[in-house]
């Protein structure tokens, strides 16, 4: 069986972090998480089953990786995955594949999103600052979202935002 605990996968495996515009939780988050696995399940490159595995964190994160080890994920193959999650993100009302957004925890501990022009406005307000808890969903190892995923705005590619606020 191709899909595996994401604990299970090694620290290179690849990784793709998708970020729903909204909340996704309850029956709806159920009913997005099986219709991945049940894709996962049958992933393929060049008709070889993908050692994978997806990762789902605060009603919003989707982190899917794979073990290269044992097969590559193909162009042909990613592009699918991309296609499969364009059709999910319609079914819930939700964007899970736009760039240009940032994701932090408020002063309340809930995630929010914004652009990178509302984050640099944000923090020239005073609401963000260089203790606010950022996700970086640029990362591209397993091993990487593992340490690096939810961390400082000051210890992320965030304190470039910061500095702009500064600037300001």
């Amino acid at each position: 069986m191709p899909i595996v605990s994401f604990n299970a996968l090694p620290d290179d495996a690849r990784l793709w972090v998708f970020a729903a515009s909204d909340p996704i939780n309850g029956e709806r988050a159920e009913r997005l998480l099986t219709a991945v696995d049940e894709w996962l399940d049958e992933w393929k490159a060049h008709g070889e089953p993908l050692t994978c595995a997806r990762d789902w964190r605060d009603d919003r994160f989707l982190a899917i990786g794979v073990d290269q080890s044992t097969a590559g994920a193909s162009g042909c193959s990613i592009d699918a995955l991309f296609r499969i999650l364009q059709t999910l993100q319609r079914e819930f009302g939700t964007s899970l594949l736009n760039g240009g957004r940032v994701f932090y925890r408020n002063k309340d501990g809930s995630v929010e999103m914004t652009t990178r022009a509302g984050f640099t406005e944000g923090a020239a307000k005073g609401e963000i600052d260089a203790e606010t808890v950022v996700f970086d969903t640029s990362l591209t190892t397993v091993d990487s979202y593992r340490v690096e995923f939810e961390r400082s705005a000051a210890s992320s590619w965030h304190r470039d935002l910061l500095k702009e606020a500064m600037q300001s």
